[in-house]
C-alpha cells in the first residue's frame, strides 16, 4: 500500500494530505499493525490514531486550530509521539522541547514561543513554572481527556504551520524556525522513495528531542505503515550499547550523528543484521565506510531552515581517502546554489557559500520577520535561504563542505553561536566581560570561555554549574580561560584570532594532581581515564578541561551507574566534574537510598 501527500480528486486537481491524514488511512485499513515499538510495549496504528483524536479533541476545547503553536515536553516515548499527531489533528503546530534542557530555557522558549497550550506531566510540567498557556497535564488530566469521544480535523493547507525547532541565535536569544506541512511533506517524500521504506520497516528513534532530526526519524516512517522504534536511553551516546541495540531491535534504517557513526563502522555486524541504512549528519564525517561493512553509510547536510535535509549521499567504502566524504547532492525538490560575497555563481572546484531553495525552505522565524528577511532572500527570482557554510562543487556533481563563513558552530550535531553562550557566561555576577570560541584542538569541536574576571576570579567549577543553569549541555564551555582583557582589533571588534589555546597556564583549574584514596576513587579514575583514553589522571582533575565533552561525559555516567548502582545524569557529572567530587556525589546517592529502605531491605543490601 503506498499513500503520499498528493492525491489528484475529481478533475484531476491535486488535493493535498497532511501526515496526520495519510496516518489516519493506515490506521483505518491496517489498524492491528504496529506504529510504536518501545521497551513499555508496543502501539497499534489504531491506538495511535485513536488516543492521537482523544486528546486533539481535548486541545481544540482550549482554541487549538490552525496557527495555533503546542509546546510538547515529554520524555521519549508513544505519549510524545500521540502528542504531535494529536496536535495536528486539532490543526495546530507543535513545538517540541527536551525534558534534559535546563528549567530556566524550557521557560524562555515558552515565554518566546507564542503558545496556546503546552502538553506535559510530572515532573517535567512543575519545572516549567508559571506557564505562559494553558496546561495539559497527560496524568493529571488523563480522565478528561479520555472523556472525549475523538476529533475530526479539517482539512490542512499545504503552507499551514506543522512545526518550530529552535535553534541557537548570535543575540542571545534562540530564534524558531517555521516549518510548514508543504516543507515535511516533501522531505517524507524523497525519504521514503530514497530509502525504500515499506510498511515492513523498522527504524530508530534516537535524536535529541528537541532536535530536528526527530522529526526525520518518526514521520517518513509513520505515513509509510512502518514501525518506529524507540531507543533505550542508555544506548543513545554509547557506540557499543548502540550496536548491540540495533541487532537486538531488527532495526532496518537508523540515524546517528558522526561521534556515534564512526565508531559502528569498526564494529563487526553479524551476516543476519537486518541494518541496511545508517543515515548521518549534523555534524562533520571524516571517514569513509569500510569494504567489509553490511549496510550502507549516508551521509547527510541540512539546516533546520531546510526541513532537516537538503543535501545527500551514499559513502562509497573507501572513497574520499585525502579528504573529507562529501555532503552528496541536493535531494529531490531541493536546489543549491553557491555564491561568492557578490551574490555571483562560483565555478566549480571554487569555494562559495550555500544558498538553498525548493520545497522544503521554510517559512521563515517566528515573529523575527526582519532576520526572516535577513536571511530568507530573492536573488535572480529565487527564494533561498543563507545558510553561512562554505562548500564547492566536485568533478562528480557532489558537494565538498569547507566550514563556515561566520564564527557558528556545529557542537555535538548542534548549531551553535558562540555569541549566545558568551551572553549567558557574561550574565555571572563575578564577570566584568566574557568571549566565547571554538576550538577543535582534539579533534572534538569544543567551546572555550575566555572571561575577565570583575575582581576575584570565580572558579571553573562554579562557572560551568552557572550555565548549565541556562543552557542545554552541549552550549556549556569545556573550559574556561582567565585573561586581563579581551582582545581587541583596530577597529573595537573581539579579536577571535588572539584568544589563546587553554592551557595550565591559562585556564581555570582544580586542586593539584591526587592519587585516588578510596575504592570508590579508584574505580571512577578507570572509568574516566578509559572514557577519555589516557592515563595519569588525578582525582582533582576537572574532566572538561582534560577533554571530556558530553558524549563521553555520558558514557561515564552509564558506567558509574552500573558500577555503583545509582542513577546519576549528565547534569551531576557538570556538577561534580572531578573524580573526588564525583565520588562525594554518588556515596551521597547511596546514603539516600539506604536511608530509604527498611531496615530489613538494608540489611540485605550490605549482606551482597
Amino acid at each position: 500500500m503506498k499513500m503520499t501527500a498528493i492525491h489528484p480528486a475529481e478533475g484531476g486537481a491535486p488535493v493535498f494530505r497532511s501526515a496526520a491524514d495519510i496516518v489516519a488511512d493506515f490506521a483505518a485499513q491496517r489498524p492491528d499493525a504496529t506504529a510504536l515499538d518501545a521497551a513499555c510495549g508496543k502501539l497499534s496504528y489504531a491506538a495511535l490514531h485513536e488516543q492521537a483524536g482523544r486528546l486533539a479533541a481535548h486541545l481544540a476545547a482550549l482554541g487549538v486550530g490552525p496557527e495555533k503553536l503546542v509546546a510538547i515536553c515529554l520524555d521519549r516515548s508513544h505519549e510524545a509521539i500521540v502528542a504531535a499527531l494529536a496536535v495536528w489533528q486539532a490543526g495546530g503546530g507543535f513545538l517540541p522541547l527536551d525534558p534534559a534542557w535546563p528549567d530556566e530555557r524550557l521557560r524562555a522558549l515558552c515565554a518566546n514561543a507564542g503558545l496556546t497550550a503546552i502538553v506535559s506531566k510530572a515532573p517535567h510540567a512543575a519545572r516549567l513554572g508559571e506557564t505562559v498557556a494553558p496546561l495539559v497535564a497527560l496524568d493529571a488530566d488523563a480522565a478528561a481527556i479520555a472523556a472525549h469521544p475523538g476529533h475530526v480535523a479539517g482539512p490542512t493547507a499545504p503552507e499551514q504551520l506543522a512545526y518550530v525547532i529552535y535553534t541557537s541565535g548570535s543575540t542571545g536569544e534562540p530564534k524558531g524556525v517555521e516549518i510548514s506541512h508543504a516543507n515535511l511533506a516533501a522531505l517524507i517524500a524523497w525519504h521514503n522513495a530514497a530509502f525504500a521504506v515499506t510498511e515492513e520497516t523498522r527504524a530508530a528513534h534516537l535524536a535529541g528531542l528537541g532536535f530536528d532530526a526527530s522529526v526525520w526519524e518518526i514521520w517518513p516512517y509513520l505515513t509509510a505503515g512502518a514501525c518506529v522504534v524507540l531507543i533505550d536511553e542508555a544506548a543513545r551516546t554509547d557506540p557499543a550499547h548502540l550496536h548491540r541495540w540495533l541487532i537486538e531491535r531488527r532495526i532496518d534504517i537508523a540515524f546517528a550523528p558522526p561521534a556515534l557513526a564512526e565508531p559502528l563502522l569498526d564494529m563487526d555486524w553479524p551476516v543476519d543484521a537486518r541494518l541496511r541504512t545508517l543515515l548521518t549528519g549534523a555534524d562533520t564525517l571524516h571517514r569513509a565506510p569500510p569494504a567489509h561493512l553490511p549496510f550502507a553509510l549516508v551521509n547527510n547536510y541540512g539546516p533546520t531552515e531546510s526541513t532537516v535535509v537538503a543535501t545527500s549521499g551514499v559513502i562509497a567504502p573507501g572513497s574520499d581517502v585525502s579528504g573529507l566524504p562529501s555532503i552528496g547532492k541536493p535531494i529531490d525538490g531541493t536546489f543549491v546554489r553557491l555564491l561568492d560575497a557578490d551574490m555571483n555563481a562560483v565555478a566549480p572546484g571554487e569555494i562559495g557559500e550555500i544558498f538553498i531553495g525548493g520545497a522544503q525552505l521554510a517559512r521563515g522565524y517566528r515573529g523575527r520577520p526582519d532576520l526572516t528577511a535577513e536571511r530568507f532572500v530573492v536573488h535572480d527570482g529565487e527564494r533561498l535561504y543563507r545558510t553561512g557554510d562554505l562548500a564547492s562543487w566536485r568533478a562528480d556533481g557532489d558537494l565538498a563542505f569547507h566550514g563556515r563563513a561566520d564564527g557558528q558552530a556545529k557542537v555535538r550535531g548542534h548549531r551553535v553561536e558562540p555569541d549566545e553562550v558568551a551572553a549567558t557566561v557574561a550574565r555571572h555576577p563575578a564577570l566584568a566581560a566574557a568571549a566565547v570560541a571554538t576550538r577543535n584542538d582534539s579533534g572534538e569541536t569544543q567551546l572555550v570561555a575566555y572571561i575577565v574576571p570583575a575582581g576575584e576570579a570565580p572558579s571553573a567549577e562554579d562557572l560551568r554549574a552557572f550555565c548549565a543553569q541556562h543552557l542545554p549541555d552541549y552550549m556549556v564551555p569545556s573550559a574556561f580561560v582567565r585573561m586581563a582583557a579581551l582582545p581587541l582589533t583596530a577597529n573595537g571588534k573581539l579579536d577571535r584570532k588572539a584568544l589563546p589555546a587553554p592551557g595550565s597556564h591559562n585556564a581555570l583549574t582544580s586542586a593539584a594532581t591526587a592519587a585516588a584514596e578510596t575504592p570508590a576513587q579508584a574505580r571512577l579514575l578507570e572509568i574516566l581515564e578509559a572514557a577519555l583514553g589516557r592515563t595519569g589522571v588525578g582525582i582533582d582533575d576537572n574532566f572538561f578541561l582534560l577533554g571530556g565533552h558530553s558524549l563521553l561525559g555520558t558514557q561515564v555516567v552509564l558506567r558509574a551507574n552500573e558500577a555503583f548502582g545509582v542513577d546519576l545524569q549528565l547534569r551531576d557529572l557538570f556538577m561534580a566534574p572531578t573524580i573526588r567530587q564525583l565520588a562525594a556525589k554518588i556515596e551521597e546517592v547511596l546514603l539516600a537510598m539506604l536511608d530509604a529502605m527498611s531496615e530489613e531491605e538494608a540489611q540485605a543490601r550490605a549482606a551482597e
